[in-house]
């Protein structure tokens, strides 16, 4: 028997998916705690119409995320931290603080887990910052960190 399943099932298939199982399966487990609908013809319709607008929908994300990327790559922040009189930073530049920045700076909302910081920046100077915006899309951001 064709179902499609409604939700993950282990071993079996993912959520969307057409699946061939056998009968007693089907309407022992499947139907009865709503895993799975029966592969009929309008069923059939409407998990294609889902399809396309969830591919619809990812390919507006990856857009976004692309023109969001141009946009920071073409862009520059500037974060002050506190110095000691020879020119040594007290602490560090997170991610959080570059975050604040762009927000400030740029009016740009990004998530500082999003920004990809191998350690924390202790020296003054011209960096370049990696942002994962989408599984697709990262790109570099020049972070200038000067002394107050």
């Amino acid at each position: 028997m064709k179902v499609i399943l409604t939700q993950d099932i282990k071993n079996v298939g993912k959520k969307g998916q057409l699946m061939e199982v056998s009968d007693g399966y089907a309407r022992n487990f499947l139907f009865p705690k709503k895993c799975a609908i029966e592969a009929t013809k309008s069923n059939m319709n409407e998990l294609q119409l889902k399809q396309k607008s969830e591919d619809h929908k990812k390919e507006k994300e990856l857009k976004t995320a692309e023109d969001l990327g141009k946009k920071l790559a073409e862009s520059k922040v500037q974060v002050a931290i506190k110095t000691g009189g020879n020119g040594k930073a007290f602490g560090s530049v997170t991610s959080k603080e570059i975050a604040k920045a762009i927000e400030d700076q740029l009016k740009l909302s990004i998530d500082k887990k999003k920004i990809v910081l191998s350690d924390p920046i202790r020296i003054l100077g011209t960096y370049q910052v990696s942002i994962k915006i989408h599984p697709q899309v990262t790109t570099q951001l020049e972070v200038n960190i000067v002394g107050e």
